[in-house]
C-alpha cells in the first residue's frame, strides 16, 4: 500500500469514529431530554451558609457512576460555584441558568472517588443525590477546589431528612 493510501484509510477510520461518537451523543441526549433540571432562585428567605468554588464533575444515574446522563445544563464538566443555604443548594454553571435544587429534592450527599473518566484520590469528589423528577434519583458529582469534598457534603448533609422532604 502507497503512503497516500495508508493515509486515506486512517483519515476514514478517523471520521467514522468521530461519526459513530456524535451519532452515540445525540442518542444519549434524546434518551436523556425527559429529564430537565430544576432552574430558578432559592426560596425567599434562604440564609446562605456556605459558598464553594470548584469543577463540576458529571451527572450520571443514581448509584452507577459511569452511567453519564446528557440533561441540557449538566452534559459537559464546567467550573461551578456551589450555594449552599438553609432552603437546599444552587449550582451556579458559567453560561447556564442557575440551578436550585431545594431541601425536598435533596437525597443525599456523600463522597466519592469516581465518576465517568475522573478517577481522584481517594473520597475527592462530593456527590450530591437528588430526585430530578419525581421518583427518579440521580448523582451529580462536584470537586471544590478550596476546600475538601468531605467540607461540601459535610455543608450539605444537614439540609436532608430521612424522608428527603423539609419537615
Amino acid at each position: 500500500m502507497t503512503r497516500e493510501g495508508a493515509l486515506l484509510v486512517m483519515v476514514a477510520v478517523a471520521v467514522t469514529v468521530l461519526a459513530l461518537l456524535a451519532w452515540a451523543w445525540v442518542r444519549r441526549t434524546r434518551r436523556d431530554a425527559r429529564y430537565s433540571v430544576p432552574v430558578g432562585e432559592l426560596p425567599d428567605g434562604a440564609v446562605e451558609t456556605a459558598v464553594f468554588a470548584g469543577l463540576y464533575v458529571a451527572t450520571t444515574r443514581h448509584d452507577e457512576p459511569l452511567e453519564r446522563l446528557a440533561i441540557k445544563g449538566l452534559g459537559f464538566r464546567s467550573r461551578v460555584d456551589v450555594t449552599v443555604t438553609t432552603a437546599g443548594v444552587a449550582l451556579d454553571l458559567p453560561g447556564q441558568p442557575r440551578i436550585a435544587l431545594t431541601r425536598d429534592r435533596l437525597v443525599d450527599a456523600a463522597q466519592a472517588t469516581v465518576a465517568i473518566d475522573r478517577v481522584v484520590e481517594r473520597d475527592g469528589l462530593t456527590r450530591i443525590s437528588w430526585r430530578i423528577d419525581g421518583d427518579t434519583v440521580v448523582d451529580t458529582y462536584l470537586r471544590p477546589q478550596d476546600a475538601s469534598a468531605k467540607a461540601l457534603a459535610d455543608a450539605i448533609r444537614p439540609l436532608i431528612t430521612p424522608t428527603g422532604s423539609d419537615a
